[in-house]
């Protein structure tokens, strides 16, 4: 049996269900009294324990969760649609999570220890990992895992979810058809990843597309596609290589497409002169709360390039290079919406002039079940980008806009 554990070809099913045989054997040969179910939950448990995970193993396996929260070894959260849960998973021991943390973060290749006590990392999955050990977690070691999704999200999906509507689907398919600069903005586990995502599966088929992530989570359909993913510095301090080198170096690979999964430092500047410098129809992320929080935090992570720009410069340049500013937000409901498709239009005086193509229409108030009834409804104010559709031979439906009629009073 020995042998067979040592036997290199076996792939990690094969090994898991060898040693699940063996633990049946031997639970069998040790004629201990148990039923049916305590037989396969200790079978489980023990396989848990050994092969995978521990108790965050089944959370893994659950498709329903898509986040997992360790906040100490006996306190777990759980996300499932939007909603957190306490589990009554928990780990035996500070020393148990502190194991499962160590075969986490050394089977991507990263260490955990006093000397380096935080890791972000990547599962073969893509699932994303965060740990923190004392000293800095003070209650205990946290772990905290936002499952990757083995089925990308479709346009229909979010549709079918209430994130957008078809008449947006149609706008935004279009908008990336005809190159715009698009940013999704949104705040902590808005969906930010996922929309830009269904956005990037408008891309035509016959373009080179380059992502840049410091962790990869986009799932891009196309097959002309070149994934690169930012490295962090290695013990020694050296090796680091940021996103701002990644999106410098991708403009020497003949890009038609550049998608950042997120701008969040001086990276912000050179994104915006490649939009503005002929790699049209870019796509990314910031982390905001509305359309103007958008243009007021890249001003500041354009000033963290350290360039020393005066900022009506940094306006103009923001102005000029994006297009169009995707909204979503996580209401109280717990569901992810698109709040405002927002056009820009360009600068008055000093100040980014912004339009809402379409607003979230809070008017229709909520179910019994607490769920909000609105839906993102346009505003009847025809983006000035519509021209650009018409020179491409892009076609949006009349009905897109809504009739101004039934926008009245909704400015």
């Amino acid at each position: 049996m020995g042998a067979r554990f040592n036997d290199s070809t076996l792939t990690e099913q094969e090994l898991r269900r060898t040693a699940r045989e063996e633990l049946i054997r031997i639970i069998d040969a040790e004629q201990v009294p148990l039923t049916a179910d305590e037989r396969t939950r200790l079978v489980a448990d023990v396989a848990d324990d050994v092969l995978g995970y521990g108790p965050l193993q089944r959370l893994l396996d659950d498709p329903a969760v898509t986040e997992i929260m360790v906040n100490r070894m006996d306190q777990i959260y759980v996300e499932r649609k939007g909603t957190l849960t306490l589990t009554d998973s928990r780990f035996s021991s500070e020393e148990h999570l502190r194991k499962v943390i160590e075969r986490i973060v050394s089977k991507v290749g990263r260490r955990i220890d006093e000397s380096s006590p935080l890791v972000d990392a990547r599962l073969e999955d893509g699932s994303r990992v965060n740990a923190v050990i004392p000293p800095l977690a003070v209650g205990g070691s946290s772990l905290t895992i936002r499952k990757f999704s083995k089925v990308p999200l479709t346009v229909q999906n979010l549709i079918d979810f209430g994130t957008l509507t078809p008449e947006m689907a149609e706008l935004l398919n279009a908008c990336v058809k005809a190159k715009l600069n698009i940013i999704v903005s949104g705040g902590t586990g808005t969906g930010k990843t996922t929309l830009l995502n269904v956005l990037s599966s408008f891309l035509p088929s016959d373009e080179r597309i380059v992502t840049i992530e410091d962790a990869v989570e986009l799932q891009i359909q196309q097959e002309h596609v070149v994934r690169l993913e930012s490295r962090p510095p290695n013990t020694e301090g050296k090796g680091e290589v940021t996103i701002r080198e990644l999106l410098r170096n991708s403009l020497r690979m003949r890009p038609d497409r550049i998608v950042v999964g997120e701008v969040r430092g001086g990276e912000s500047l050179d994104m915006l002169q490649a939009m503005n410098t002929g790699h049209d129809g870019s796509l990314s992320t910031v982390h905001s709360n509305s359309p103007r929080d958008a243009i007021a935090r890249l001003e500041t992570l354009v000033l963290m390039a350290g360039m020393d720009l005066p900022l009506r410069a940094i306006r103009e340049q923001i102005a000029s290079a994006v297009n169009l500013i995707v909204q979503i937000s996580r209401l109280r409901d717990g569901t992810r919406r698109i709040t405002h498709v927002t056009e820009v239009q360009g600068m008055e005086g000093d100040i980014v002039t912004l339009q809402d193509a379409f607003v979230f229409d809070y008017s229709a108030g909520v179910d019994q079940h607490g769920k909000f009834l609105g839906k993102p409804v346009p505003t009847g104010i025809r983006p000035r980008f519509i021209d650009r559709f018409e020179d491409l031979g892009i076609h949006v439906s009349a009905g897109v806009f809504g009739a101004p009629a039934m926008t009245s009073g909704r400015h």
